[in-house]
């Protein structure tokens, strides 16, 4: 028979099936493996950080010294050294974190699918930043939440906007301070302190989601909100952006009772994290490493984004504005309002140059005149070029 002549099956999908759709980005990322195209589109840490050379080290001494307990299945909960390590990190300022309060997950992507499965039921609200962490909205999509967008300005979130009318029957408030995806903000410290308060009496938990907090390009990192009110806070880790990846290590801390949910939640889904890549992470963090490597990452992401803001600076027309980071991995680009990004990337495609729009990023009422940049991965001299390019699209709008 001839392959043409089979057909495909006409199976039943699940409501929950037909209603996913796929990530924009990664829709975009698509596009951007052409060679000639200058991406400031995916969220993707530089190769130039990735500590291969280290890795291939713990990875020959772990298969020399323990092959069978790395390749073999293990605990839910995670590698115990690789937890201990975590929660003595985030023991500061009198705080006691215990590696009970610990779960290793299969990337902080996984945390969010976990967080969803435990504590969102169909048209629960959640609460989140305006705009907001594609990812998430991804995540908790699956559970069919009701989005509620919390109030924000160029700082982030606005802890006086948490009324109780606005989270009235929330599930949970999700929040990135450091230097947030999409829009490279940065909560200041007084409202870390409101916003830590409001968690230690919400009938609710507030998630912190830190994937880019070691990235300040001046090395001076702000307090968490899980320092400053750890019974209440559900702090979000990844090893992604400061190692590698495609290692997929990630981890929650949380009070026990909700990892324990958690965990049988993990147990579901893929039993646990691969027991490989938790040792080569403990193995090449263990004595130190993290504290002389992320400096250099620091450094490389701080040139890179002056070389982004410069180009800016140096083509954008009047009418378009960008944020400063103080860290991170993006620029946040809002448009002349009558400029769809989306219509706009089509161009800069065929010129191209790729980025991301911001309407996706919004959980209701998105501004298609909003756009992310992401520079850590492009030289700065093509940094340059494909700002430039970009800028005589946006100029040719106005």
């Amino acid at each position: 028979m001839d392959q043409s002549d089979l057909k495909a099956p006409t199976w039943q999908l699940s409501e929950r099936a037909r209603k996913l759709t796929s990530s924009a980005i990664r829709e975009i990322l698509k596009v951007t493996e052409r060679p000639e195209v200058i991406s400031f589109a995916g969220g993707l840490p530089s190769p130039a950080t990735f500590p291969a050379e280290r890795m291939r080290e713990a990875a020959d001494r772990i298969l020399r010294d323990s092959p069978a307990a790395a390749l073999q299945y293990s605990a839910t909960e995670g590698y115990p050294p690789l937890r201990e390590w975590i929660a003595q990190r985030y023991s500061v300022g009198g705080v006691q974190i215990r590696a009970s309060q610990v779960l290793i997950t299969t990337g902080s992507q996984q945390a969010l699918d976990l967080l969803g499965k435990v504590l969102v039921c169909p048209d629960s609200p959640v609460l989140v930043e305006t705009p907001t962490y594609l990812g998430a909205l991804q995540s908790f999509s699956m559970y069919e939440p009701r989005y509620v967008q919390v109030p924000t300005d160029e700082q982030g979130l606005i802890p006086e906007g948490l009324t109780p009318e606005l989270t009235r029957g929330a599930r949970l408030l999700y929040a990135q301070p450091n230097f947030q995806n999409p829009t490279g903000r940065r909560l200041p410290v007084e409202r870390r302190r409101a916003l830590a308060e409001f968690a230690s009496t919400a009938p609710f938990p507030v998630i912190e989601d830190d994937p880019y907090g070691a990235l300040d390009y001046a090395g001076e990192p702000l307090p968490t909100m899980l320092s400053m009110a750890p019974d209440h806070i559900v702090y979000l880790g990844s090893f992604s952006k400061v190692l590698a990846p495609g290692l997929r290590v990630g981890y929650i801390i949380a009070p026990e009772e909700l990892i324990f949910k958690l965990v049988q939640a993990k147990q579901a889904t893929d039993l646990h994290t691969p027991s490989f890549t938790q040792r080569i992470v403990h193995e090449v963090i263990k004595d130190g490493f993290l504290d002389t490597h992320v400096p250099t990452i620091r450094e490389l992401y701080r040139n890179q984004c002056e070389a982004m803001l410069a180009a800016l600076e140096r083509y954008m027309p009047e009418g378009v504005s960008w944020n400063r980071p103080e860290g991170g991995m993006f620029v946040w680009v809002n448009l002349p309002a009558q400029i769809d990004s989306m219509k706009l990337l089509e161009e800069a495609v065929a010129q191209n140059v790729a980025f991301v729009p911001g309407g996706p990023f919004f959980a209701n009422e998105a501004r298609h005149n909003t756009l992310r940049l992401s520079f850590v991965t492009v030289p700065p001299a093509k940094i340059d070029e494909g700002v430039a390019r970009l800028a005589q699209l946006v100029r040719a709008k106005i």
